[in-house]
C-alpha cells in the first residue's frame, strides 16, 4: 500500500517535473492572445473569435480565464513582463544612450507595424481595469526607462547638460498618447510606425548636445528612410 509520504512525495515530483512546463504553455497561450488583441482591436474581437483563432473551444478558454477583461488583463500583464525582459537585456548591452534608443525604438516599431487603429482607444474607453495597468506600467517602468538613458546620455556627453529629466522624460511619455490619436493622425494617411519614427527623432535632436548630434546624425544615414526602423 502506497504511504501518506510516498503518495506526496510523489505529488511534489509531479509538481517539479511539470510546474514549469505548464507555466510555460499558459504563457505561450497569453502570447497567442496578445497577438489577437493587437493586430484585430479589443472591442470587436469576441471570445467566439479568441476561440476559434486559437483553435480551441469556448469551454476551453474560458478555464483560462473569467470574461474578456481578465483574459485582457492577463495576456497584456504577460506582454509588460516580456517587455520589461526585453529592457533588461537592452541595459545588459551596455550600449551608449542614443544606441540603446535606437535599439529599443526598432523594438517598438516592429509592435507597431501590426498594431489595430483602435487598440488604444478600446483600452482606454471599455476596459478601466486594463487601462489602469496600462497606465501605471508607462507611469513606472517606461518613466524609469526614459529616465535611465537620458542620465545614461548626459553622463556621456551625448545628451544636454542642463536636461531637466522629470519634465521632458514625462513630455516624451505623454507623447505615446499622441500616437494613437485618430484625429491628429488618421490611419489614413499615417501609420503608427511613421509617426513614432519622427517621434523619435524629434525626442533626440531635442535633448542631444552638440556630439551627441553629430553621432546621431551619423546614425541616422544608417537607416532606410523608406523603411524607418527606430
Amino acid at each position: 500500500m502506497e504511504t501518506f509520504l510516498h503518495k506526496n512525495v510523489s505529488i511534489v515530483s509531479f509538481l517539479y517535473t511539470f510546474g514549469p512546463a505548464m507555466e510555460q504553455k499558459e504563457q505561450q497561450f497569453l502570447e497567442k492572445v496578445d497577438k489577437l488583441f493587437l493586430s484585430c482591436g479589443i472591442k470587436s474581437l469576441t471570445m467566439d473569435d479568441i476561440a476559434r483563432e486559437l483553435g480551441i473551444s469556448k469551454k476551453t478558454l474560458y478555464l483560462h480565464c473569467t470574461d474578456k477583461e481578465d483574459l485582457l488583463i492577463k495576456s497584456f500583464s504577460n506582454y509588460f513582463k516580456s517587455e520589461e525582459a526585453f529592457q533588461e537585456a537592452i541595459w545588459a548591452k551596455n550600449l551608449n544612450a542614443i544606441d540603446e534608443m535606437f535599439e529599443v525604438s526598432k523594438h517598438v516599431a516592429e509592435m507597431l507595424k501590426n498594431l489595430h487603429p483602435s487598440v488604444h482607444y478600446d483600452l482606454r474607453k471599455y476596459y478601466p481595469e486594463a487601462w489602469k495597468i496600462f497606465s501605471e506600467y508607462r507611469k513606472n517602468f517606461l518613466f524609469k526607462c526614459v529616465a535611465d538613458n537620458m542620465e545614461k546620455g548626459k553622463q556621456e556627453g551625448l545628451y544636454r547638460a542642463n536636461l531637466n529629466i522629470p519634465i521632458v522624460a514625462r513630455i516624451h511619455i505623454a507623447r505615446i498618447d499622441v500616437i494613437f490619436d485618430g484625429e491628429l493622425f488618421p490611419p489614413s494617411q499615417f501609420n503608427f510606425q511613421e509617426v513614432y519614427f519622427e517621434m523619435i527623432r524629434y525626442h533626440i535632436r531635442g535633448i542631444a548636445s552638440p556630439k551627441g548630434i553629430e553621432y546621431f546624425m551619423d546614425k541616422i544615414k544608417t537607416i532606410d528612410p523608406t523603411n524607418p526602423k527606430i
